[in-house]
């Protein structure tokens, strides 16, 4: 279930008039959005960022690792990410970061409905099969790679509103 958030104005990084963006604007950005940036805390401390997608579903986001890479060993040791997303230009637009810990997800009719949602989103771009509690590429047949989940509830969500009134909205949860 989702949960509403306490929406405030940060008038330090906003223009003067500025109005904080309410929640349903920031969760729209999350729910359309295709690319995001994971940033994960590698083992010496140093960030580790890289592009992924990510699914916002029921006051959720969701990401997904392969068991190879550099951010699953991150959040091996570490869960505390930010996940960013939004628009690489001066113009009208809106940046959200959403801040929270990650935590794996194998539950099957979970991982189901997320792969008919990421399908849906992706114009079936990002087509998984969910099997023993992870996500396989729908054209992998031996089921060879698995691709695991993770679950991030947000316990902040900021949103950077650019335009004629740049705002800082914080949404805390």
């Amino acid at each position: 279930m989702a949960r509403t958030p306490v929406t405030t104005l940060d008038a330090r990084y906003s223009n003067p008039g500025a109005v904080a963006t309410n929640w349903e604007v920031t969760s729209r950005a999350l729910e359309s959005d295709q690319v995001f940036w994971v940033c994960t805390v590698r083992s010496d401390g140093r960030p580790h960022v890289t592009p992924c997608t990510a699914l916002w579903l029921d006051g959720t986001l969701f990401f997904h690792v392969g068991p190879t890479h550099q951010k699953f060993r991150n959040l091996k040791s570490n869960p505390h990410v930010v996940l960013t997303t939004g628009c690489n230009h001066w113009e009208p637009g809106l940046d959200v970061m959403v801040e929270g810990d990650a935590a794996l997800v194998s539950d099957n009719p979970l991982l189901e409905r997320l792969a008919r949602e990421w399908r849906l989103k992706t114009n079936g771009r990002f087509s998984f099969v969910v099997r023993d509690g992870a996500f396989y590429v729908d054209q992998d047949e031996a089921f060879t790679t698995s691709i695991l989940l993770f679950s991030v509830t947000p316990t902040q969500v900021l949103a950077f509103a650019r335009g004629d009134k740049w705002s800082h909205t914080v949404h805390r949860f």
